[in-house]
C-alpha cells in the first residue's frame, strides 16, 4: 500500500494581519515589540526598522502611582510605514549616558520608502515623502507635507497646514485649504508595489483607510 501524500502548507500571505487589523510585513524587522503600540489598521511594510529596543531609561509615574518605563514608539489609526523606512526614538547623552525619548506618531501618517524617522512627535494627516531624513526631537503639527529627500534638521518645530522641504529643510509653503479632503496626491508613488487596486482612492494627508485595505 502506498504512503498518503503529505499535504502542502498553506502558502503565507506578505502580512500578518492582527486583530486589529494591524498589517505587519513578514520581511520587516521589528526589535523590542513589547515596547511598540500600533493603533490599529496601520501598515508595517517590508524592510522596515521599528527600534523599540531603544526604549526610554526613565520612568514616569502612571495613574496607579507606580512608575513604569514608557513606550518607546507609539503609532496611531491608518498609519503606513513604507519599505526600507527606520523609526526609532530620539536620544540625548547626558552625563556620559544615552537617554532614550518616547516617540509618538498620529493617525493617518504615511511615511514615504526609504526615509529614517527620529522625531519625537508626528501628529496626524503628514505625509512625508521618500528618502526623507527626520533627526531627533523634532516636532511635526497636523497636515504637514514633507517633499521627498528633505533633510529636517534637530529640534526643528513644523507648523500646522505647512509644506516643507530641501536639505536643510525650512518651511516653503502652505498646504492650502482642502488639502487630505480632495485633490492633492492619487496613487502610491516611489515603487510601493502595493497592489490590491485601491491604492488610486487615497489622498496625501487625508484617510489612509482605503491605501490600507489595498495592501495585501
Amino acid at each position: 500500500m502506498s504512503r498518503p501524500s503529505a499535504r502542502k502548507a498553506a502558502p503565507k500571505g506578505e502580512y500578518i494581519e492582527t486583530d486589529s487589523g494591524n498589517k505587519v510585513s513578514r520581511r520587516s524587522a521589528i526589535t523590542g515589540t513589547a515596547n511598540i503600540t500600533l493603533g490599529g489598521r496601520t501598515v508595517i511594510m517590508a524592510d522596515v526598522h521599528l527600534r523599540g529596543d531603544l526604549h526610554p531609561t526613565r520612568a514616569v509615574p502612571s495613574s496607579s502611582g507606580k512608575d513604569v518605563t514608557p513606550t518607546s514608539i507609539s503609532i496611531g489609526r491608518c498609519t503606513v510605514i513604507s519599505t526600507g523606512s527606520v523609526i526609532k526614538p530620539p536620544c540625548r547623552i547626558s552625563r556620559g549616558q544615552v537617554h532614550y525619548y518616547p516617540m509618538k506618531i498620529g493617525d493617518n501618517v504615511f511615511v514615504g520608502p526609504h526615509s529614517t524617522i527620529s522625531a519625537i512627535s508626528i501628529a496626524s494627516h503628514v505625509h512625508i515623502g521618500d528618502h526623507t531624513t527626520i533627526h531627533p526631537f523634532v516636532i511635526i503639527k497636523e497636515n504637514v507635507k514633507i517633499l521627498p529627500n528633505s533633510v529636517i534638521p534637530a529640534n526643528m518645530v513644523i507648523p500646522s497646514s505647512s509644506v516643507v522641504g530641501g536639505r536643510p529643510a525650512r518651511v516653503i509653503g502652505e498646504v492650502g485649504e482642502g488639502w487630505g479632503v480632495s485633490g492633492g496626491g492619487a496613487g502610491v508613488g516611489g515603487g510601493l508595489g502595493v497592489g490590491g487596486g485601491g491604492e488610486k482612492s487615497w489622498v496625501e494627508g487625508g484617510d489612509l483607510r482605503e491605501l490600507v485595505r489595498s495592501i495585501k
